[in-house]
C-alpha cells in the first residue's frame, strides 16, 4: 500500500473527512487503469461523511449511492482495504440518511472506518 493511500485513510479514521477527500482525490487523478472507481468511491465516501455531519442530508444520499456504485467492482477487498467492510459500515451510519428519516444525525458512536488488511 503507497503512503498517500495509508495517510487518506488515517485521515478518514480521525474523522478529517475533508482532508481524506482531498488525498483520495489525488489518488483518483493519478489512478491508473482500473482503480480509479476505486479512488473515485472513498472520495464519494469521504464526501458524504462529511455532508452528513454538517446537516447536507440530500448531499450525502446523494454521494452515498455513488460511492457503493464505484467500490461494488473491488469487493471484497482491494488494495489492503477491506471494502466490505466500509460498505457495510457506511450503511449503517447513514442508514437514517437513506430512509430520510426527519432526525437524522450523525453519530460519532457509527462513524465508519475503513479496516486495513
Amino acid at each position: 500500500m503507497n503512503a498517500s493511500l495509508r495517510a487518506a485513510v488515517e485521515l478518514f479514521n480521525q474523522a478529517r473527512y475533508l482532508a481524506a477527500h482531498e488525498l483520495f482525490d489525488e489518488l483518483w487523478e493519478a489512478g491508473e487503469g482500473g482503480d480509479s472507481d476505486f479512488y473515485k468511491g472513498l472520495v464519494q465516501a469521504s464526501v458524504a461523511l462529511h455532508h452528513f455531519e454538517e446537516g447536507n442530508l440530500e448531499g450525502a444520499a446523494k454521494l452515498y449511492r455513488g460511492h457503493r456504485r464505484s467500490l461494488a467492482g473491488f469487493l471484497p477487498k482491494h488494495n489492503g482495504l477491506d471494502v466490505a467492510a466500509l460498505l457495510q459500515e457506511m450503511q449503517i451510519c447513514l442508514g437514517p440518511v437513506i430512509l430520510r428519516e426527519a432526525e437524522a444525525s450523525f453519530a460519532t458512536s457509527e462513524r465508519p472506518r475503513i479496516e486495513l488488511r
